[in-house]
């Protein structure tokens, strides 16, 4: 099968081309620098917020991947809501049978952070045109270079003690980055799985305290963690750019998400991809062995 995939140079992207290269199938990796591009497949040039520059990078497809945000970006609701749109009206134009989605879990009960509002009003814009999308929902992905990663092994690595806002006591359900591409790979072939909404998180639900410790206990250094109810999202945003890379703007988006329970409800995914999930403990592990690997190679 012909595969599109968008945010291909990314994250979860350039972990999941090689896996659908191995699997057989013909990738185009859709990327704004095609000659930069190192990773699985054939490169081709398209950006999201360029709608003229789908129509090309789609042709002859049959599924397309959509793993880009605007995270960084202040208007990120707008740009993201804006690209969704124009990508699910040219995999219409194109003929495209799937569109495959990686969101946010999140119950939609609750009052949703504009972060998580945001992954939801993008799964119906990509499919606003009439093609089938499967949306698989994540909290946490451990693995080299995820943001929220990113974000929870620099706190550790950074301070030797916390004090921090109430969303430690939050319950999540981190998932290995190699559980998530699984997914995202099982869902391609399976008809049964076209225009629906799949939960996916790991085998264990801890607070995002116990995460932090967990990563300290790992890396051989305590961690006391001081909760102060008073500190504010804008105040723990701020934070956050002192004692990490993370700028402030995903900082912040972020941080209110952290506000909002985000754990597996519906198992379902289980049933059609059955597989044991990683560990958090194994998942923390070979993402920080794949750091220092790539630290001692210069990248």
């Amino acid at each position: 099968m012909k595969i599109l995939v968008a945010g291909a140079s990314g994250f979860v992207g350039r972990r999941l081309c090689p896996a659908l290269a191995k699997a057989g199938h013909d990738v185009v990796a859709m990327t704004r620098n095609p000659a930069g591009y190192a990773g699985a497949g054939r490169p081709v040039y398209g950006d999201v917020h360029d709608p003229a520059t789908l129509g090309t990078a789609m042709a002859g497809c049959q599924a397309a991947y959509y793993l880009v945000h605007s995270l960084a970006d202040a208007e990120f609701e707008r740009k993201d809501a804006a690209a969704a749109a124009a990508f699910g009206q040219a995999g219409a134009r194109a003929g495209l049978q799937r569109i495959i989605y990686l969101g946010g879990l999140g119950d939609d009960k609750d009052a949703l952070s504009a972060h998580l509002r945001s992954r939801r009003e993008v799964e119906k814009l990509l499919g606003s045109a009439g093609v089938p999308v499967t949306v698989i929902r994540a909290g946490i992905i451990v693995g080299h270079g995820g943001i929220s990663w990113e974000l929870t092994r620099q706190l550790v690595e950074h301070l030797p003690a916390m004090i921090t806002p109430r969303w430690v006591t939050t319950r999540t359900q981190p998932i290995a980055i190699d559980d998530v591409v699984r997914y995202l790979l099982g869902v391609l072939t399976l008809p049964e799985a076209a225009g629906r909404v799949f939960e996916a998180g790991g085998p264990e639900v801890l607070q995002y305290a116990t995460m932090l410790r967990r990563v300290a206990a790992i890396q051989g250094r305590p961690l006391p963690i001081l909760p102060v109810p008073l500190l504010t999202p804008r105040l723990s945003s701020l934070w956050l750019t002192l004692v990490t890379d993370i700028d402030t703007a995903t900082g912040r988006a972020l941080i209110d998400s952290m506000t909002n329970e985000v754990v597996v409800r519906d198992p379902s995914i289980r049933d059609l991809i059955p597989f044991d999930p990683v560990p958090y403990d194994h998942a923390v592990r070979k993402a920080l062995a794949e750091r220092a690997r790539a630290k001692r190679a210069g990248r």
